[in-house]
C-alpha cells in the first residue's frame, strides 16, 4: 500500500493478461483518464511486433518516454490516470516513475496456460501469441522497492477491478 493517495496507476503484465480491459474498467470506476500504451507505439514498433519480432530496449525507450509524459501532463493538470502498459522490466517502470514518481503499478499475473488461452481467443491485435514466451522471459515481477500490488488475473474483469480498488484503497467515482 503506497504512503500517498493514489492518483496514477499503471496496470502491467504480459500481452493477453487483460491490461486494457481492466484498465478501462478501473478508470471508469475511479473517474480517471485512461490510455492504452499500445496506442502510443510508433509505427516501426508495431511493424516489428506484427512480424513476430520482440522489441528491444532501444525500441522501448522513446515509447516509455512518451507514456511518462502522458501521465506527467495529466499530473500537472491535477487529473488522475490509469495506463495499460506492459512495463515488464524494473528499468521500464523506473523510466515511467522518473516522469511521475508517485506512479503505482498493478501487476496482472497468471499462468502461461491461462494467458496463452486468452491470446488464442483474441482477434485483431498486432501482438502475435508466439511472442508470449519472450514477454514471460523478460517479465520482472514488482520488487519490494516498488509501489504496487500483484493481482491474480484468474477472475472476471469486474472482480479484478474490485480487488484493485480494495488493495489500493481507491475512492470510487460518485455517480450523479
Amino acid at each position: 500500500m503506497p504512503a500517498h493517495p493514489v492518483r496514477h496507476i499503471a496496470v502491467m503484465g504480459v500481452s493477453g493478461c487483460g491490461k486494457s480491459t481492466v484498465s478501462q474498467l478501473l478508470s471508469i470506476e475511479v473517474g480517471a483518464a485512461f490510455s492504452d500504451a499500445d496506442d502510443h507505439h510508433p509505427a516501426a514498433n508495431i511493424d516489428k511486433m506484427t512480424r513476430g519480432m520482440a522489441l528491444d530496449d532501444a525500441d522501448r525507450v522513446p515509447w516509455l518516454h512518451t507514456l511518462g509524459e502522458w501521465v506527467a501532463d495529466h499530473d500537472r493538470l491535477g487529473s488522475c490516470t490509469v495506463l495499460a502498459c506492459s512495463a515488464l522490466r524494473h528499468s521500464y517502470r523506473d523510466q515511467l516513475r522518473s516522469a511521475v514518481p508517485t506512479l503505482v503499478f498493478v501487476h496482472l499475473c497468471g499462468s502461461r496456460e491461462t494467458i496463452s488461452a486468452r491470446l488464442a481467443g483474441r482477434a485483431g491485435h498486432f501482438m502475435p501469441s508466439r511472442l508470449l514466451d519472450s514477454q514471460l522471459s523478460s517479465l520482472e515481477p514488482l520488487g519490494a522497492d516498488e509501489a504496487g500490488v500483484t493481482i491474480d488475473l484468474d477472475h472476471p474483469p469486474t472482480e479484478l477491478v474490485r480487488r484493485i480498488v480494495d488493495a489500493l484503497s481507491l475512492p470510487r467515482k460518485v455517480s450523479t
